[in-house]
This record gives C-alpha cells, structure tokens and sequence, in this order.
C-alpha cells in the first residue's frame, strides 16, 4: 500500500472515531433530557404517533452545545398534537398550528413540535403552501441544509435512535454547510437560505460547501424577496455569532451585503486617515473584534452593531488634503444619521437605533481629551452624553485602537485607563449618572412667580448647564443663580 492510500485510510479511520465520539456524547447529552423527552415520548406513543427531535437540536447535541430550545417533528397533526401538550405542558401556544407547529414550555425547557412538513413554494414571495407528510425522510429533505436534517428518534423506553438518511453527519465532521439537494433550488424555495448559511458560518465556525457559495453569489439578488423583519432576525444572529468577523466577511464576499447593509461593502475601498495598511472595513472588522473581546457576558448587540458600523460615514466625507492626506471630518456625526437610517430600514427596535447611532455619534470624543487636560465639565459631559451607554462606550473606544504602533496604542489605553479613573473620582463626589439641575421644576416656578410652559423648561436646562460645568450647587446657590438669569432675560426685553 502506497503512503497516500494509508494516509487516506489514516483520515477515514479518525474520521469514523471522531463520528462515534460525538455521537456518543449527543446520546448522553440527550439522556440527560429524559425527564422532559421520555414522558414527551411515551404521551406520543400511546396515541399511535412516534416522535423525533430534529435539526438543529440534534445539530447541536452533537456538537456539544445544546441548549434550551428542543424542536421535534412528529407524524401527529397539529390537533393531535395540541392535545397532547395540553394535557402535559403547563403553557402551549398554538400560534402557529397553520403551518403545522405547536409550541409549550415545560420546566426550563421550550418545546416545539411540528407535524412532518412537505412544502411547495411559489417560487415569488417564497411563501409555502404548506402540506403535511407522512415520512420523516420527506420531512428531512425539504430543510435547508444537511447539517440541520438529521433526527433522532426518542423512544418511550427512553432509548434512542440516530436517523441521518443525507448524512448530515459528514458535513459536521468536515465543517461544511450543503443543501441536500441542489442549492438553486433551495434558495429558489427560501432565498433567506443564503442568509441562513453566513449565520451558521458566525455561529458554527463552519465553511459554505463551494456549490453553495457559488449559488449564493448568483443568486444574491433574490433575497430581495424577502421581509426586512426576517433578515433582521438572522443579521442579528450572524454578529452575535462566536465567529461574527467570520459572518460578516462572507456577506460581504457573497454580495448579500450589497441587498440588506449596503454600507458594510462600501467601506472596503476608504483608506483610513492613518494611512494604515488596513483599509476601513477590515479596520472596522479588528474593531469589531476586539470588542468582542472586551465582553464580560452575553454577546453585547449593541455593542457589536456599533464596533462594525462606527466608520461607515468616512466614505461619504472622504477628503483628499494637500501633501496626498486624507480626512474624514465629522465622519461619527454622518455615520451615525446613516446608522439611523438604515436601521430603521431593516425595522430594529427603537431603543438599539437610538443606542447603536449614539455610540457612532460618540466614537471621537475621547479624542478630544488628549492628554488629559479635559475640565471637570467635560468629563461631566462626557457621561451625561453617554448616559447608561458609558460601559459600552469604554469598550468602544479602546476596541477602536488598531494602530500596530505599540508605543501609541498603550498611550492610548493609558489615557482612557485616565479618564476612567476622573469619572470614578467625580462619580464619588457627586451623582454623575443622574446630572439634573438643583431645583426642579415646581422650584422654579415658585421663584420665579410663573406658570407652566416654555420658561420653566429654558430655566430648567440653563441650570443643568451650570451642574454640567460647575457640579452640584447649594439649593441657595442655584436659586441665586436663576435669579441673576431670569434679571438678564427681563433686561434683554425677553418673554
């Protein structure tokens, strides 16, 4: 035997140890289920019907990352199905027994069961005409990719049994995302397929078969098709990925960020004004990186959102200076209207437009502390202005810092590391999370001798000006204050 052919046995053989390792692990993973899958089961059984767990339940058992969420298929039709959980699940929610699916929560458990599934699409809207099946293979045939088409059949008894009949399974082993049939189709059916795919790329780590890449660069322009509700559902689930840089970079490769975040690409060709040897977007895909990094939780959305998107206003106010510079003056106050805008596109809540655009418009204040000669007032605003985003702010700032220049990037850190420690100092002396004036606003009415309207708000923001520069005032002081504003307004004639 040649040294090729044993070194391809060699890969054959660790990839079958490998396959029944995993399996192995997904069995006793599941196992450990059994006081909300067995019963499950065995309801199941004794009305005549078998049950499956499937997808990317089953995907995810088998890489070790199960969570909370258990999808199953069943040959039960919906009614059936409804009152079986009824009679086992303390909440069942039939909002989507049309197309087949049941869902209830049971302990920390969310369940949904649906009904062996054999859709027929439009080919326009991608709108299903959904009908019911009658085998699990038809059922598995009909999903998106190999990867999410395997089962595994749960027993009363308890045991269980691996189905794979497109050998998902492989394309685990090697990494890959495939369609089981050809992807042209696929993505005909559901156009949101080819997003689906970059989202298990970020979450998985996995690569997109060639075939699927190829077809997803073809036929791009069909994800058109598709609501801006759906595709924001799956954008946010690529940039909370483990491999978001990973995602983001497919999309772009793809042409699919050209349809749904068209600013993305349109960084790649903007120089940055440190001449670097990073243009903007893979400036902004370090940026987006190292935040990532400064996370202490849970994946941060708005954090994430704000690292990609903080640079996307420098195309737009690129500009050539003389001695072959480039500038992007106010390129945080444009990105931020843009951010704005295309969020709004893309129908995100309002409260992650108003955080992520803010986060933009922020970006560069830091910059105007240099070395550390910022007032106390400026501090005060720095916090005001950033308001309960001041964590992620700081993370911002120093994920920002790319230069390979050691020497400046620790200057950099230390000089944030600085102004952190001047807002922990003012934050003891005073409610820097809370700057309001020192009299409110039936004070200054009282003083005053006026009724509600226009000159309680002025008044009300000129002494939240004096805290912001001066700090916190005796309620003497601030009455003196107001006084001595409200003599000028009468003196200048004003109303």
């Amino acid at each position: 035997m040649t040294d090729s052919a044993q070194s391809g046995d060699a890969r054959v053989q660790a990839r079958a140890e490998r396959r029944t390792r995993l399996l192995a692990a997904a069995e006793v993973t599941l196992a450990s289920l059994g006081d909300v899958v067995t019963p499950l089961a065995s309801r199941f059984a004794d009305r005549g019907h078998e049950l499956y767990l499937v997808g990317g339940s089953v995907r995810d058992a088998v890489l070790g990352r199960l969570g909370n969420d258990l999808d199953f298929t069943t040959d039960a039709r919906p009614d059936v199905i409804l009152e079986i959980l009824r009679g086992w699940a303390p909440a069942v929610w039939d909002t989507g027994i049309d197309f087949g699916t049941v869902s209830a929560q049971f302990g920390h458990h969310m369940v949904e069961i649906t009904t062996f599934r054999s859709d027929i699409y439009d080919q326009v809207s991608r709108n299903p005409v959904v009908t019911f099946g009658d085998t699990l293979e038809g059922d598995l045939v009909r999903r998106d990719f190999r990867a999410n088409a395997m089962a595994v059949r749960i027993r009363p008894d308890g045991s269980q049994e691996f189905c794979d009949p497109l050998d998902g399974m492989s394309d685990l082993l090697a990494g890959v995302i495939d369609t089981p049939a050809a992807p042209e189709k696929s993505f005909n059916d559901d156009p949101l397929r080819m997003l689906r795919g970059v989202r298990f790329v970020s979450q998985l780590g996995f690569r997109l078969a060639d075939r699927v890449l190829l077809a997803t660069r073809e036929m791009a322009g069909q994800i058109d098709r598709i609501t801006v509700e759906r595709i924001r559902v799956e954008l946010d689930k690529m940039i909370l990925g483990e491999h978001p840089l990973e995602g983001v970079d497919l999309l772009v490769e793809t042409g699919l960020a050209d349809r749904v975040l068209p600013e993305i690409p349109g960084m790649k060709l903007t120089i940055d004004e440190h001449h670097q040897h990073k243009d903007v977007y893979q400036h902004s895909l370090t940026v987006l990186k190292q935040a990532v990094d400064l996370e202490t939780g849970d994946p941060d959305l708005v954090l994430r959102w704000a690292a990609l998107l903080h640079d996307i206003g420098k195309p737009a106010t690129r500009r050539h200076e003389d001695g072959g510079g480039v500038s992007f003056h106010h390129h945080e106050v444009v990105g931020a209207k843009m951010v704005r805008k295309r969020l709004r596109a893309l129908k995100y809540p309002k409260a992650v437009v108003d955080d992520v655009s803010q986060l933009v418009f922020l970006h560069l204040r830091f910059h105007g502390y240099g070395d550390g000669r910022w007032t106390d007032s400026a501090v005060r605003r720095y916090v005001t202005d950033a308001g309960p985003l001041l964590d992620r702010l700081h993370k911002l700032v120093r994920a920002d810092c790319t230069t390979r220049n050691r020497r400046r990037a620790r200057k950099l850190q230390e000089t944030y590391d600085e102004l952190e420690q001047r807002i922990a100092v003012l934050k003891e002396a005073e409610d820097l999370d809370r700057v309001r004036p020192d009299l409110d606003g039936n004070a200054i009415m009282e003083i005053l001798g006026v009724p509600p309207g226009r000159i309680v708000g002025e008044a009300w923001r000129h002494l939240k000006e004096l805290r912001l520069d001066s700090g916190p005032m005796s309620p003497d002081d601030a009455e003196t204050a107001l006084r001595a504003w409200w003599a000028e307004r009468q003196a200048a004639g004003l109303r």
